[in-house]
């Protein structure tokens, strides 16, 4: 270990999703919910709202992943982890937005590949100016 670690002090990697791209409120998600703008695929929906100009610029992601669709811990956690590392990905070029991804079916089979792909088709989609 290094002494900085040691020290108590906190390190950011490069792969972290920090607070500030996290939508962690429950009136945030109220929000989005309300603007009821929506993309749809396959098994998931994702909700999103334009962030206005006083708001911190950036866009923010929150998850929604129903125990009703996957009973599994496992397979929940990993359609989070999938979401969050296609929106750490594709951070940078995404507009200033609130996006809510929301397991709508479920998956049968489970699949890792399509449902990544899913994910950044979706996440893909709000990068074009049009939306």
């Amino acid at each position: 270990m290094n002494a900085s670690k040691l020290a108590g002090e906190h390190q950011v990697s490069n792969f972290a999703f920090p607070r500030d791209q996290r939508l962690i409120r429950t009136d945030d998600y109220s929000s989005v919910f309300g603007f009821r703008k929506a993309i749809r695929s396959t098994h998931f929906l994702l909700h999103y709202r334009t962030r206005v100009a006083e708001e911190v610029p950036g866009a923010r992601l929150g998850l929604v992943v129903a125990k009703r669709y996957l009973k599994r811990s496992v397979d929940r956690n990993l359609v989070r982890r999938l979401a969050r590392e296609n929106f750490r990905l594709m951070h940078c070029r995404l507009r200033s937005r609130d996006l809510i991804l929301r397991l709508a079916a479920k998956p049968e089979p489970l699949d890792r590949r399509v449902l990544n792909e899913e994910i950044r088709g979706l996440l893909g989609k709000m990068i074009s100016p049009e939306r």
